[in-house]
């Protein structure tokens, strides 16, 4: 568990003076009086500032740089996230709903823009500080699970009537399941690396569960699932936890917020939920679908986005979990066959550690998919 003021540490004066320098550029009130880094993230350089207001408080800031290397088209992202967050207030302020008390804001430039870009051409945003809450970096226990689940629910519920076609597509295709099987398959034809005969068995039970690559794309096609406004990030540490009541605050990392499908955001939560297994262990027997916890994030989800999801996705949640598990499982054995070149690794055949994780939690997830179905019908019918 970590809290809301991540592990962090001071920066030296001259990066105090670059922060402050960026600072001024927002509209933010109060003397400065220092910044942080926020050491939690591998993709965007975040520092939590503060100032001191008139009547001698403090007031924390979040400033962000986006990682160009990441996200091709930072003003494509700050377009969607300023969407999103203007638009989950308004639904918040016109609703009354609590959330806990506060949702995710972007704090304006002077110049009246959402971002501000520094000499180098970073694009640079400011938060406001989600003040009194933890982060969780595992699912621990099948209340963090419930809340991590309804934290995702009710970010989709918030934006149900947002136009999914307002929204840019920053990253093209990113849940295209068949295309992430077509890629794979290419890289196999030319086996540029030579370990394709090393990879035989994993290769031949994804290659003979390709017709499940096309199932939710398909539904879409037949007008069956809605594109809608999803988050695409949903781990549990992309979800503030009030450290006094231990509820869901609100969630955040909005970056690959986009067009795409509910079911991806919930199949994602199912994929790194319910194993207690870690993503790269080389030991596969303690790869688990833990029904508790599935059971879990289902009552959770639904208790939050179960009024505005249709039947077609509630038929597929538990489905959603074992495509999500594939799909990671073919994208890290295309990069051990293109020679590590997407992922980082830390040891030898790492991709492939992490790939055999994937598959056989989808084993695992084959082995109970029809009670997992079976529960997710008694929920729908509320448990009778």
């Amino acid at each position: 568990m970590t809290t809301s003021s991540i592990t962090s540490a001071p920066h030296n004066p001259g990066t105090q003076e670059w922060i402050f320098s960026i600072g001024n550029q927002f509209a933010v009130q109060g003397e400065f009086l220092r910044s942080e880094e926020i050491h939690s993230g591998h993709i965007n350089a975040t520092y939590r500032v503060a100032y001191r207001q008139a009547d001698g408080t403090e007031q924390r800031y979040i400033f962000q740089a986006i990682n160009r290397n990441v996200f091709k088209d930072p003003y494509a992202v700050m377009a969607n996230v300023e969407s999103v967050t203007r638009h989950i207030n308004e639904r918040v302020l016109r609703l009354k709903k609590d959330l806990g008390g506060q949702t995710l804001s972007l704090f304006p430039a002077r110049t009246g823009s959402s971002w501000v870009e520094d000499e180098q051409g970073s694009i640079w945003r400011c938060y406001n500080h989600i003040e009194g809450c933890v982060t969780y970096d595992i699912i621990e226990n099948t209340r963090q699970a419930y809340q991590a689940a309804h934290a995702f629910g009710s970010f989709q519920a918030l934006v149900s009537d947002l136009e999914a076609h307002s929204m840019t597509e920053t990253i093209p295709d990113f849940h295209h399941t068949r295309k992430r099987f077509a890629r794979l398959m290419d890289v196999a034809a030319t086996n540029p690396r030579g370990r394709l005969d090393s990879v035989r068995e994993e290769f031949d039970f994804i290659r003979s569960r390709e017709a499940l690559t096309g199932i939710l794309l398909d539904l879409v096609e037949a007008g069956k699932i809605p594109i809608r406004v999803t988050h695409n990030d949903t781990k549990i540490n992309n979800v503030m936890i009030d450290a006094s009541s231990d509820e869901a605050v609100c969630v955040i990392d909005l970056d690959t917020v986009m067009p795409g499908l509910a079911l991806y955001d919930f199949g994602d939560l199912v994929r790194s939920a319910t194993s207690p297994a870690a993503e790269d262990e080389t030991d596969l027997s303690k790869v688990e679908m833990q029904m508790p916890m599935f059971e879990a994030l289902v009552e959770g989800y639904l208790a939050a986005a179960g009024s505005f999801i249709n039947d077609t996705e509630i038929e597929y949640l538990a489905h959603s979990g074992k495509l999500m598990a594939l799909e990671v499982g073919i994208r890290f054995l295309t990069d051990h066959l293109e020679g590590d070149v997407y992922f980082k690794t830390h040891r030898p055949d790492h991709n492939l550690d992490r790939c055999r994780t994937q598959l056989k939690l989808v084993e695992r997830i084959e082995e109970q998919e029809s009670e997992m179905n079976a529960f997710v019908h008694k929920v729908r019918r509320g448990g009778n």
